[in-house]
């Protein structure tokens, strides 16, 4: 439910889906002529008589455009969906490294492309901007068995073409779901597996009626206990989609939603645990005896989509889009020992003694909508391409905490912080692609205005904070292209606004925002039976914000600028078609990556106050110099693909200080898959998946945490983990009518 302060926004909402819809009549009934053919932005074939969805292609690349790509098409999501989160499917694009809070891929779940996290990977679904507008991290897990209605997604490394939404500093990543199905259809996918883990889909859509119309559902449940114990999930979607389709216009109304309950599993074990009790979960240990039974995270995401495609002519066409986002949901935790002035209350009297403390329960809500338009112009001839695009959205947050039970002197549902942010943002961009003979130029230009304001922080709430930022993203490049042979070279720069947390650094110490200058070369070369590209990358910061330990001036551990820093990198990637029964897939990704002059912060205990250590140039964190996947595919008789999967991740470190006592092990995996699909009469097919996960038993953890302080004399440090299960097995049975 949509609290009344979003009321405005959904007013001007009503009012731009009204435009649209008066402009429906302007459908053209014409039908084309031409033959099928591939898109090359989303890899499906492009429907005769049908116009093909454009509202992807203004943020995607083109096979020409001179930026490192990876396209995952809808068969191979399929081959590989048994209800692990998205960073699981994306695990072998190069230099990718993902982790799961909960230890098996279920729940919350996080990757790294290139050392950086989620809150600088551009994420759009359909075009439309995913990441979080305060936080700007991803949190798919508000997305449950969302690949069920994935038909592509495409994963541009480093800056790449300029897209709707926050900045791409190491990746973007787009999801595509309007594909057209021809004929009538209806699926049911199940699959069970290790920890108590299932996962229930059912999908079916209309087909095209009368050669125009096309409807879709699907409806998903998805359990896990966890690897982790008591790190169960409970998550439950839909998603619905009604399109027009015609020759040279098409309306299509998408609306999906997630709703997650899921056990807490957020602080990780300790060194020692690692070894002795890895499965612990301190989550809920607040409270005396047994853990507290509802130390949940519970949201409720719901995203309303409506896309009008109108081709004018041969050459141009139009995209227009309005989203709306809306999200409602809390954290909820058992707090022993709370002072009440933590809380703004005064101390309560019993029996005339002041008490100081309490036992209690409380709730950390966000309800919050974000809300907006995309559009563009896109002209494209056998020589030429351009995309004239733009867009408007806002952002309405409220942070509120309840207290919902407390031991001694605080009323139910007590509310002890209210405060709202807000943030706009206008963007327009230009691309450009022009091909000379055997080379395509291409020119890019992004302005990106952006406002936000904060009412205040739950630890400081009178700290306001007001900021404005105007950027201009430029990037140029050029790709050569000659038989098998094609390659690039480009250059892109992206500007990123610091995220809601670090802003907490106090009105004195601000954080400033952060630039990047992206510096790529790439070949590739196709064979009879082999395809070998490579890729050079130099990605150079400034003030780039990253953990020091330094508390601020306010007491809290905020990110600070680092004046330079840069990773620079060698990604390689083969296919080889070694038989027509036997392929064999690699990547390998080697990088530096470095902080220069960086100090760090930690806490004396002994004498106060805080001490700091000084490095010239130390590693960045969660950074791997060598990150390599294989997959070795068997296409057996009968229709039976066995496929075994290794994954290599090199050394992380915890922190920028390249210290090996804080640091994640380097670890090599490998996952036994089996598809089979069965074509019996009376249905389209049915496939049997079985995946064994970790094969070997390895013990590892892909992510983790660090902090010291100086303690009688010494240095302790205590790091952190996220354990990943160990060989674990999923089964899938997919239904095809």
């Amino acid at each position: 439910m949509i609290q009344p302060q979003n009321k405005n926004g959904m007013k001007q909402i009503s009012t731009l889906f009204l435009l649209i819809l008066l402009g429906y009549n302007a459908f053209s009934q014409t039908e084309a002529n031409a033959k099928d053919s591939i898109d090359q932005s989303t890899g499906e074939k492009i429907k005769v008589g049908l116009m093909s969805p454009i509202e992807i292609r203004a943020v995607r690349a083109s096979k020409n455009y001179p930026f490192t790509q990876s396209l995952i098409l809808k068969r191979n999501i399929e081959k590989n969906n048994l209800g692990q989160d998205i960073p699981f499917l994306l695990n072998q694009v190069p230099g990718t490294v993902v982790n799961s809070d909960a230890g098996n891929g279920v729940g919350y779940t996080g990757l790294r492309i290139r050392g950086t996290d989620a809150s600088r990977i551009n994420f759009t679904l359909n075009g439309i901007a995913y990441n979080d507008a305060e936080s700007q991290g991803v949190f798919l897990v508000n997305l449950p068995d969302f690949l069920s209605s994935t038909n592509s997604i495409q994963v541009q490394r480093g800056v790449g073409t300029s897209s709707n939404g926050s900045g791409a500093f190491g990746a973007t990543v787009n999801l595509l779901t309007n594909e057209v199905q021809d004929k009538a259809y209806a699926t049911l996918s199940n699959s069970i597996g290790s920890y108590n883990t299932s996962k229930n889909t059912f999908k079916a859509g209309s087909g095209l009626i009368n050669g125009r119309y096309t409807f879709d559902v699907r409806l998903s449940s998805l359990k896990s206990d966890g690897y982790v114990d008591r790190a169960s999930s409970d998550l439950k979607s839909f998603y619905v989609s009604a399109a027009s389709i015609t020759a040279n216009a098409s309306l299509r109304l998408n609306v999906f939603s997630g709703k997650e309950k899921t056990y807490q599993s957020w602080y990780g074990v300790t060194e020692e645990q690692l070894t002795t009790d890895r499965r612990f979960n301190s989550a809920g240990t607040d409270k005396p005896g047994t853990p507290y039974d509802n130390e949940t995270d519970n949201y409720s995401q719901t995203h309303y989509q409506l896309f009008y495609n109108k081709k004018f002519n041969s050459k141009w066409s139009f995209n227009g889009a309005l989203f709306a986002t809306t999200g409602n949901g809390y954290y909820e935790q058992y707090k022993a020992d709370q002072k009440y002035s933590s809380y703004g209350l005064k101390n309560p009297q019993v029996n005339g003694i002041a008490i100081t403390k309490t036992d209690l329960i409380r709730q950390l809500w966000l309800d919050n909508i974000y809300f907006g338009t995309n559009f563009s112009f896109q002209m494209k001839d056998e020589n030429r391409e351009i995309i004239l695009g733009g867009g408007n959205s806002q952002y309405n947050g409220k942070h509120f905490g309840k207290i919902i039970w407390a031991q001694t002197g605080i009323s139910k549902d007590h509310r002890w912080y209210d405060l709202d942010a807000k943030k706009t943002e206008q963007h327009a961009f230009g691309k450009w692609m022009e091909k000379i003979g055997k080379f395509h130029l291409f020119g890019d230009l992004q302005l990106r205005n952006v406002n936000y304001s904060i009412e205040g922080f739950r630890y400081n709430p009178t700290l306001a904070v007001d900021q404005h930022w105007l950027f201009i993203n430029p990037k140029t490049g050029v790709r050569y292209t000659d038989g098998g042979y094609s390659s690039f070279i480009s250059y892109a720069m992206a500007n990123k606004e610091p995220n809601r947390d670090d802003f907490e650094a106090g009105a004195t110490n601000m954080p400033k925002h952060e630039t990047m200058h992206d510096f790529e070369a790439g070949i590739e070369k196709t064979f009879k039976r082999l395809k070998v590209s490579a890729t050079l990358y130099h990605m150079r910061y400034k003030n780039q914000l990253v953990l020091t330990g330094k508390i601020n001036d306010v007491g809290a551990y905020t990110r600070t600028n680092i004046p330079s820093s840069y990773r620079t990198g060698f990604e390689l990637e083969t296919v080889l078609s070694i038989f027509d029964w036997l392929e064999f897939n690699n990547n390998i990704a080697l990088s530096e990556n470095k902080l220069k002059n960086h100090k760090e912060y930690y806490d004396d205990y002994d004498a106060g106050g805080q001490k700091s250590s000084s490095y010239e140039k130390s590693n960045i964190a969660f950074s791997p110099s060598v990150v390599e996947n294989a997959t070795l595919t068997f296409k057996l008789p009968k229709n039976i693909e066995a496929r075994l999967i290794s994954k290599y991740v090199g050394r992380q470190y915890l922190d920028n200080t390249s210290r090996k006592d804080r640091s994640l092990a380097p670890y090599h995996v490998q996952d036994l898959v089996f598809n089979c699909t069965i074509n019996p009469k009376k249905m389209k097919s049915i496939e049997l998946i079985l995946q064994l996960n970790n094969i070997w038993n390895k013990l590892y953890a892909p992510n983790g945490y660090t902090y010291s302080y100086k303690y009688g004399g010494e240095l302790v440090k205590n790091n952190y983990y996220y354990p990943m299960a160990e060989r674990n097995l999923m089964v899938g049975l997919n239904m095809n009518f």
